[in-house]
């Protein structure tokens, strides 16, 4: 699915194929264009080549093929330290939906937290009050 050249970029880094697959689809079908990661050091790596708009981020990763393990913490800690990507807004994504998780994404800097399975309006909602609602293409109906 193509998107114009002039729409937001977001990046999704998720060690689950599928969430990444149905997350792309969705934001491109809302009209984003859309990077995707498996895992922390591949997200890092695409953070500063592509430069996006927005990073959906999952919390939990299994260790790179490298051994590194870069949870989302981890990661949000990155973007926040280096000048060129402390001001990207981060959204957390996450299976594990204790309390503390909530207030440390918070803590850390996240403009939201969304519980797996993601209700993907409400999703897009927040992504479009972040960035401005101008889009490639008009909002997808449920």
């Amino acid at each position: 699915m193509s998107t114009a050249p002039s729409a937001k970029k977001i990046l999704v880094i998720d060690d689950n194929e599928i969430i990444l697959k149905t997350t792309s689809m969705k934001l491109q079908s809302a009209g984003y264009q859309v990077f995707t990661a498996l895992d922390g050091s591949e997200g890092v790596s695409l953070v500063r080549k592509e430069k996006p708009d927005l990073v959906l981020l999952d919390i939990t990763f299994p260790p790179d093929v490298s051994g590194v393990s870069w949870d989302g913490f981890r990661i949000m800690d990155w973007l926040h330290r280096v000048d060129e990507t402390k001001k990207i807004p981060i959204i957390v994504i996450s299976g594990v939906v204790e309390e503390k998780n909530k207030q440390r994404a918070t803590a850390s800097g996240a403009v939201a937290f969304f519980p797996k399975p993601v209700n993907f309006d409400e999703m897009i909602k927040v992504i479009r009050a972040t960035l401005g609602a101008e889009t490639s293409q008009a909002p997808a109906v449920a």
